[in-house]
C-alpha cells in the first residue's frame, strides 16, 4: 500500500491517494480544489483511480469530483446521509462561485462498516457524524484518514447546517479513540502543527477532547 498526502493551499487542503501496489489501482480521497494536481500524482505514481471517496459533502472536499471522475471513469462513493446534500452544494455553489461542474451522482452509498475494495486493499468505513451527518472517516490498518472530524490537535467546526457538537465528541471519543495507539491520523486539513498524527498523540493532546 502507498499512501500520499497532497496539501491544496486554497484552504489548506488535504486529498488523499491509497493505493493498492499490487494492482496499481487506487482511491482518491476528498480531491478538493486542484484535481490536475491530484491527477498528475496518480499518473507519477503508475496508479490507475477507481474511486473518489467523500468523507462528507461540503465544497471544499468534492470540489474536484467532476474532474476526477470525467479523467478516469472512478466510482464515487458518499455516505447516504450526505449523498442529496452533495448533489445540491456542488450544482449550485461550485458552478457559480468557482465556474466548476455540479458533482456526478455517487456510485456507491457506502454506511458503516462498510468495506471499500482497492485492489487487494480492503478500506473499511466508520460513520463519525458531528461535523455533518453523514462524514466518514476511512480506516485500514495503522491508517485513520478523518476528514473534518479530528484535525491534529483540533476538531471539526459543528456551527454549519447539520453539525453537532455532542455527535462530533461521541463520534472521536468512542468511534476513532478505541483504534490503535499507533495508528496514524490524517487529517482533511491541515490546520495544525503538523501534517498528521496518532491516535495515541490526539488522546494525550488535543485540547479540545
Amino acid at each position: 500500500m502507498d499512501i500520499r498526502q497532497i496539501h491544496i493551499p486554497r484552504m489548506d487542503n488535504f486529498s488523499y491517494l491509497i493505493a493498492d501496489t499490487e494492482t496499481s489501482s487506487c482511491a482518491v480521497i476528498d480531491p478538493a480544489f486542484d484535481p490536475q494536481k491530484i491527477l498528475q500524482e496518480a499518473k507519477a505514481g503508475g496508479y490507475s483511480i477507481t474511486h473518489v471517496i467523500n468523507t462528507h459533502a461540503h465544497m471544499d472536499h468534492a470540489s474536484g469530483n467532476s474532474e476526477i471522475i470525467g479523467a478516469t471513469g472512478a466510482r464515487l462513493g458518499i455516505h447516504e446521509q450526505d449523498a442529496l446534500q452533495l448533489k445540491k452544494l456542488l450544482s449550485r455553489a461550485v458552478s457559480r462561485i468557482m465556474g466548476g461542474r455540479g458533482s456526478p451522482q455517487p456510485d456507491c452509498i457506502v454506511s458503516d462498516g462498510d468495506i471499500i475494495e482497492i485492489g487487494e486493499t480492503e478500506l473499511k468505513v466508520i460513520h463519525t457524524p458531528g461535523h455533518t451527518p453523514g462524514s466518514i472517516c476511512i480506516y485500514v490498518p495503522g491508517h485513520v484518514f478523518t476528514g473534518d472530524t479530528l484535525f491534529v490537535e483540533a476538531v471539526g467546526r459543528t456551527d454549519l447546517p447539520g453539525g453537532s457538537f455532542d455527535q462530533l465528541m461521541d463520534s472521536i471519543n468512542n468511534r476513532l479513540y478505541c483504534l490503535p495507539d499507533e495508528t496514524i491520523v490524517w487529517p482533511g486539513h491541515d490546520y495544525g502543527p503538523a501534517p498528521s498524527s496518532t491516535i495515541g498523540k490526539e488522546k494525550q493532546n488535543n485540547p479540545f477532547t
